[in-house]
């Protein structure tokens, strides 16, 4: 019970990324399709990794390069801060030990954004993470999710 309590509470720390804004948006707009790697520019994928990365790799070092506004949307910038990631790195250590590096999962496509999915690897192998960066159409992180991870993602995808 309480392993649970601190997984739900871990989860919701991690939450870093939030859309920019609120809009109300139909069916279509929210739909997401799997496409291949190839149809996404290589750069973009090489960014969202890479920030993907730097945050997580925070844990272990316990330092974090803040993002620029060439990176990330401006409520990435101000959800993503030192203390909060150190507050929950701290967690993340104790439970899943350290973060080891990305795999790429897939690649989805909303109306508006692309979304990286990846497990995240860490050194003990209770950790079943995944870590899903957005990004929008000016090619900027508009999120980054951290939660456990979902081994029917793809089944449901295909139920929409």
């Amino acid at each position: 019970m309480i392993m649970k309590k601190a997984g739900l509470i871990i989860c919701l720390l991690l939450l870093i990324g939030c859309k920019s804004k609120t809009v109300s948006r139909d069916t279509e707009d929210l739909k997401i399709k799997k496409v291949s790697n190839a149809e996404i520019s290589s750069e973009q994928q090489r960014k969202a990794y890479e920030l993907g990365k730097r945050v997580l790799e925070t844990c272990n070092t316990s330092k974090f390069k803040p993002f620029n506004e060439t990176e990330v949307t401006q409520s990435v910038r101000e959800n993503t801060t030192e203390e909060r990631l150190t507050k929950t790195c701290t967690r993340f250590r104790q439970y899943y030990g350290s973060f080891i590096d990305l795999k790429l999962d897939g690649v989805y496509k909303t109306k508006n954004e692309v979304i990286y999915r990846y497990h995240a690897l860490y050194t003990k192998k209770v950790a079943n993470k995944e870590l899903r960066v957005f990004v929008n159409e000016e090619n900027l992180i508009s999120a980054i999710k951290s939660m456990d991870w979902d081994e029917k993602f793809d089944a449901k995808l295909a139920e929409q």
